[in-house]
Protein backbone atom coordinates (compact mmCIF):
# COMPACT_ATOMS: atom_id res chain seq x y z
CA UNK A 1 0.00 0.00 0.00
CA UNK A 2 1.32 3.42 -1.30
CA UNK A 3 1.56 5.75 2.09
CA UNK A 4 1.46 8.75 0.31
CA UNK A 5 -1.40 8.16 -1.81
CA UNK A 6 -5.24 8.63 -1.25
CA UNK A 7 -5.78 5.28 1.20
CA UNK A 8 -5.12 6.22 4.58
CA UNK A 9 -3.00 3.27 6.21
CA UNK A 10 -4.86 1.61 8.64
CA UNK A 11 -3.14 0.45 12.27
CA UNK A 12 -3.33 -3.65 10.86
CA UNK A 13 -1.83 -2.51 8.01
CA UNK A 14 1.22 -1.04 9.95
CA UNK A 15 1.55 -4.26 12.11
CA UNK A 16 1.60 -6.66 9.18
CA UNK A 17 4.29 -4.30 7.13
CA UNK A 18 6.09 -3.86 10.40
CA UNK A 19 5.97 -8.13 10.90
CA UNK A 20 7.05 -8.56 7.65
CA UNK A 21 9.81 -5.79 7.50
CA UNK A 22 11.01 -7.59 10.46
CA UNK A 23 11.71 -11.06 9.36
CA UNK A 24 13.18 -9.71 5.82
CA UNK A 25 15.59 -7.97 8.12
CA UNK A 26 16.46 -11.12 10.32
CA UNK A 27 16.94 -12.97 6.84
CA UNK A 28 14.40 -15.92 8.44
CA UNK A 29 12.02 -18.14 6.13
CA UNK A 30 8.86 -18.53 7.66
CA UNK A 31 9.35 -22.10 8.34
CA UNK A 32 12.88 -20.50 10.52
CA UNK A 33 10.34 -18.21 12.51
CA UNK A 34 8.35 -21.21 12.73
CA UNK A 35 10.84 -23.05 14.31
CA UNK A 36 11.52 -20.14 16.84
CA UNK A 37 8.35 -19.11 17.73
CA UNK A 38 6.53 -22.29 17.71
CA UNK A 39 3.56 -21.11 15.66
CA UNK A 40 2.83 -22.56 12.73
CA UNK A 41 4.55 -20.85 9.42
CA UNK A 42 0.89 -20.44 7.77
CA UNK A 43 -0.29 -18.72 10.82
CA UNK A 44 2.32 -16.54 10.48
CA UNK A 45 1.94 -15.97 6.88
CA UNK A 46 -1.55 -14.58 7.71
CA UNK A 47 -0.55 -12.15 10.32
CA UNK A 48 1.87 -10.83 7.53
CA UNK A 49 -0.41 -10.88 4.98
CA UNK A 50 -3.15 -9.54 7.55
CA UNK A 51 -5.40 -12.50 6.96
CA UNK A 52 -5.43 -12.55 10.51
CA UNK A 53 -4.77 -10.05 13.55
CA UNK A 54 -3.79 -12.76 15.97
CA UNK A 55 -3.01 -12.20 19.51
CA UNK A 56 -1.26 -10.19 21.67
CA UNK A 57 0.34 -13.10 22.53
CA UNK A 58 1.97 -14.03 19.19
CA UNK A 59 3.07 -10.20 18.95
CA UNK A 60 4.54 -10.39 22.44
CA UNK A 61 7.01 -13.89 20.93
CA UNK A 62 7.64 -12.09 17.96
CA UNK A 63 8.56 -8.83 20.16
CA UNK A 64 11.00 -11.46 21.86
CA UNK A 65 12.22 -13.16 18.66
CA UNK A 66 13.05 -10.19 17.36
CA UNK A 67 14.09 -8.21 19.87
CA UNK A 68 11.70 -5.05 19.28
CA UNK A 69 11.11 -4.11 22.94
CA UNK A 70 7.21 -3.85 23.02
CA UNK A 71 7.08 -2.50 19.57
CA UNK A 72 4.77 -5.11 17.75
CA UNK A 73 3.02 -5.32 20.72
CA UNK A 74 1.71 -1.82 20.99
CA UNK A 75 1.20 -1.83 17.14
CA UNK A 76 -1.07 -4.98 17.83
CA UNK A 77 -3.34 -3.03 20.94
CA UNK A 78 -3.76 0.10 18.21
CA UNK A 79 -4.94 -2.66 15.46
CA UNK A 80 -6.80 -4.60 17.85
CA UNK A 81 -8.51 -1.13 19.31
CA UNK A 82 -9.24 0.17 15.41
CA UNK A 83 -11.18 -3.05 14.79
CA UNK A 84 -13.26 -2.92 18.20
CA UNK A 85 -16.28 -1.86 16.86
CA UNK A 86 -16.40 -5.83 15.19
CA UNK A 87 -17.55 -7.40 18.19
CA UNK A 88 -16.19 -10.98 16.92
CA UNK A 89 -12.85 -9.79 15.36
CA UNK A 90 -10.68 -10.19 18.68
CA UNK A 91 -11.99 -13.46 19.74
CA UNK A 92 -12.53 -15.09 16.01
CA UNK A 93 -8.22 -14.49 15.98
CA UNK A 94 -8.12 -16.20 19.02
CA UNK A 95 -9.87 -18.67 18.75
CA UNK A 96 -8.06 -19.97 15.40
CA UNK A 97 -4.89 -19.57 17.65
CA UNK A 98 -6.45 -21.61 20.55
CA UNK A 99 -4.76 -24.85 21.01
CA UNK A 100 -7.47 -25.62 23.72
CA UNK A 101 -11.48 -24.40 24.66
CA UNK A 102 -13.42 -25.12 27.69
CA UNK A 103 -16.72 -23.41 27.29
CA UNK A 104 -20.08 -22.53 28.99
CA UNK A 105 -23.31 -22.57 26.67
CA UNK A 106 -26.39 -21.16 27.93
CA UNK A 107 -29.05 -21.52 26.28
CA UNK A 108 -28.28 -22.96 22.23
CA UNK A 109 -25.51 -25.39 21.04
CA UNK A 110 -21.78 -24.02 20.76
CA UNK A 111 -21.18 -22.57 17.51
CA UNK A 112 -18.22 -25.44 17.08
CA UNK A 113 -20.64 -28.04 17.07
CA UNK A 114 -23.72 -26.97 15.32
CA UNK A 115 -25.11 -28.34 12.40
CA UNK A 116 -25.81 -25.86 9.21
CA UNK A 117 -29.71 -26.14 9.43
CA UNK A 118 -29.22 -25.61 12.95
CA UNK A 119 -26.96 -22.52 12.60
CA UNK A 120 -29.32 -20.75 9.62
CA UNK A 121 -32.20 -21.02 12.16
CA UNK A 122 -29.81 -19.18 14.69
CA UNK A 123 -28.38 -16.51 12.45
CA UNK A 124 -31.82 -15.64 10.64
CA UNK A 125 -33.25 -14.60 14.50
CA UNK A 126 -30.46 -12.17 14.36
CA UNK A 127 -32.00 -10.22 11.44
CA UNK A 128 -32.98 -10.15 8.00
CA UNK A 129 -30.22 -10.49 5.53
CA UNK A 130 -30.18 -11.84 1.65
CA UNK A 131 -29.71 -15.55 1.03
CA UNK A 132 -26.59 -15.13 -0.58
CA UNK A 133 -25.38 -13.42 2.92
CA UNK A 134 -26.80 -15.88 5.39
CA UNK A 135 -25.29 -19.02 3.25
CA UNK A 136 -21.51 -17.13 3.45
CA UNK A 137 -22.05 -16.93 7.31
CA UNK A 138 -23.10 -20.85 7.84
CA UNK A 139 -20.56 -21.55 5.39
CA UNK A 140 -17.66 -19.77 7.55
CA UNK A 141 -19.28 -20.75 10.89
CA UNK A 142 -18.58 -24.60 9.35
CA UNK A 143 -15.46 -23.60 8.17
CA UNK A 144 -14.34 -22.85 11.84
CA UNK A 145 -15.56 -26.39 12.60
CA UNK A 146 -12.51 -27.26 10.89
CA UNK A 147 -9.93 -26.99 14.11
CA UNK A 148 -12.18 -30.45 15.84
CA UNK A 149 -10.40 -32.79 13.29
CA UNK A 150 -6.78 -33.62 12.19
CA UNK A 151 -3.94 -34.53 13.97
CA UNK A 152 -3.61 -30.97 15.84
CA UNK A 153 -7.08 -31.05 16.67
CA UNK A 154 -8.62 -28.53 19.17
CA UNK A 155 -9.48 -30.14 22.80
CA UNK A 156 -12.56 -28.94 23.70
CA UNK A 157 -14.54 -29.16 26.46
CA UNK A 158 -18.55 -27.99 27.19
CA UNK A 159 -20.86 -27.57 29.24
CA UNK A 160 -23.98 -27.09 28.22
CA UNK A 161 -26.84 -25.75 29.92
CA UNK A 162 -29.88 -28.38 30.00
CA UNK A 163 -31.84 -25.51 27.86
CA UNK A 164 -29.45 -26.36 25.25
CA UNK A 165 -30.55 -29.84 24.60
CA UNK A 166 -34.31 -29.09 25.38
CA UNK A 167 -35.27 -26.13 23.41
CA UNK A 168 -35.93 -27.20 19.38
CA UNK A 169 -35.96 -25.59 16.38
CA UNK A 170 -39.34 -25.40 14.38
CA UNK A 171 -38.30 -28.12 12.14
CA UNK A 172 -38.02 -31.43 13.58
CA UNK A 173 -35.85 -32.39 11.12
CA UNK A 174 -33.40 -29.84 12.19
CA UNK A 175 -33.30 -30.34 15.61
CA UNK A 176 -33.05 -34.11 14.92
CA UNK A 177 -29.84 -33.44 13.01
CA UNK A 178 -28.51 -31.61 15.57
CA UNK A 179 -29.01 -33.59 18.93
CA UNK A 180 -27.07 -36.49 16.57
CA UNK A 181 -24.17 -34.00 15.96
CA UNK A 182 -24.04 -33.91 19.63
CA UNK A 183 -24.31 -37.06 20.66
CA UNK A 184 -21.83 -38.03 17.48
CA UNK A 185 -19.53 -35.38 19.19
CA UNK A 186 -19.30 -36.48 22.46
CA UNK A 187 -18.09 -39.81 21.81
CA UNK A 188 -14.69 -37.61 19.97
CA UNK A 189 -11.54 -38.10 21.44
CA UNK A 190 -10.92 -34.49 22.07
CA UNK A 191 -14.44 -33.43 22.76
CA UNK A 192 -15.98 -33.34 26.54
CA UNK A 193 -19.71 -32.70 27.09
CA UNK A 194 -21.26 -32.22 29.83
CA UNK A 195 -24.70 -31.40 30.78
CA UNK A 196 -25.58 -28.66 33.26
CA UNK A 197 -28.93 -29.46 34.57
CA UNK A 198 -31.47 -27.35 35.95
CA UNK A 199 -31.97 -29.05 39.26
CA UNK A 200 -28.70 -26.80 40.41
CA UNK A 201 -30.39 -23.43 40.49
CA UNK A 202 -28.38 -20.26 40.01
CA UNK A 203 -24.76 -20.43 39.77
CA UNK A 204 -22.10 -17.78 38.85
CA UNK A 205 -22.36 -17.96 35.09
CA UNK A 206 -25.91 -18.15 34.60
CA UNK A 207 -26.62 -14.68 32.27
CA UNK A 208 -24.06 -15.39 30.06
CA UNK A 209 -22.12 -17.63 27.41
CA UNK A 210 -18.97 -17.94 28.28
CA UNK A 211 -15.27 -19.30 26.73
CA UNK A 212 -12.21 -19.93 28.10
CA UNK A 213 -9.15 -20.39 25.46
CA UNK A 214 -5.34 -21.48 25.71
CA UNK A 215 -3.21 -20.15 23.98
CA UNK A 216 0.05 -21.50 22.65
CA UNK A 217 2.32 -18.94 24.91
CA UNK A 218 0.47 -20.90 27.62
CA UNK A 219 -1.65 -17.75 28.81
CA UNK A 220 -5.47 -18.20 29.13
CA UNK A 221 -7.84 -15.75 27.85
CA UNK A 222 -11.89 -15.74 28.29
CA UNK A 223 -14.76 -14.37 26.18
CA UNK A 224 -18.33 -13.22 27.38
CA UNK A 225 -21.06 -13.57 24.61
CA UNK A 226 -24.84 -12.83 24.26
CA UNK A 227 -27.53 -12.03 21.58
CA UNK A 228 -26.10 -7.90 21.15
CA UNK A 229 -22.26 -8.12 22.32
CA UNK A 230 -19.12 -10.10 23.17
CA UNK A 231 -16.46 -9.16 25.28
CA UNK A 232 -12.99 -10.04 25.03
CA UNK A 233 -11.25 -10.51 28.64
CA UNK A 234 -7.40 -11.04 29.40
CA UNK A 235 -6.25 -9.43 32.67
CA UNK A 236 -5.42 -12.45 34.47
CA UNK A 237 -7.26 -11.90 37.44
CA UNK A 238 -10.43 -11.71 35.18
CA UNK A 239 -9.88 -14.62 33.98
CA UNK A 240 -8.69 -16.45 36.93
CA UNK A 241 -12.20 -15.26 38.55
CA UNK A 242 -14.08 -17.20 35.39
CA UNK A 243 -11.63 -20.43 35.33
CA UNK A 244 -12.58 -20.44 39.18
CA UNK A 245 -16.52 -20.16 38.42
CA UNK A 246 -16.45 -22.67 35.05
CA UNK A 247 -14.59 -25.35 37.52
CA UNK A 248 -17.20 -25.23 40.15
CA UNK A 249 -19.82 -25.04 37.54
CA UNK A 250 -18.62 -28.14 35.96
CA UNK A 251 -18.17 -30.25 39.51
CA UNK A 252 -22.38 -29.42 39.41
CA UNK A 253 -22.59 -30.51 36.23
CA UNK A 254 -24.00 -34.51 35.00
CA UNK A 255 -20.85 -36.81 34.30
CA UNK A 256 -19.76 -36.95 30.42
CA UNK A 257 -21.14 -40.33 30.72
CA UNK A 258 -24.44 -39.72 32.22
CA UNK A 259 -24.66 -36.25 30.20
CA UNK A 260 -24.34 -38.72 26.71
CA UNK A 261 -27.04 -40.69 28.02
CA UNK A 262 -29.23 -37.59 28.76
CA UNK A 263 -28.62 -36.43 25.27
CA UNK A 264 -29.51 -40.47 23.71
CA UNK A 265 -32.63 -40.02 25.27
CA UNK A 266 -33.88 -36.82 24.73
CA UNK A 267 -32.96 -37.77 20.65
CA UNK A 268 -34.91 -40.85 20.78
CA UNK A 269 -37.62 -39.45 22.79
CA UNK A 270 -37.60 -36.80 19.90
CA UNK A 271 -37.78 -38.77 16.95
CA UNK A 272 -39.97 -41.12 18.68
CA UNK A 273 -42.94 -38.13 18.57
CA UNK A 274 -42.51 -37.09 15.28
CA UNK A 275 -45.73 -37.06 13.78
CA UNK A 276 -45.28 -38.32 10.14
CA UNK A 277 -46.75 -36.02 7.07
CA UNK A 278 -50.24 -37.25 6.08
CA UNK A 279 -50.69 -37.86 2.83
Amino acid sequence: MDVNGDEELSARAVYRNELLRQRERSGWTLAELAERTKYDASYLQRLETGGRLGSVDAAGVLDRTYGTGDLLAHLWRLAKREAGANRYEGFSDVEAEATGIHAFSLSTVPGLLQTPGYAEALLRLEGQVSDEILTGQVRARMARQERLAGPKALQYRGLLDESVIRRPTSDPQVWADQLARLVEAAQEPNISLQIVPFGIGPHALVFNTVQLLWLPSGRTVAYFENIWSGQLVQEIEDVERIRLAYDLLRDSALSTRDSLALMRTTLEDHTSCEIPHQI
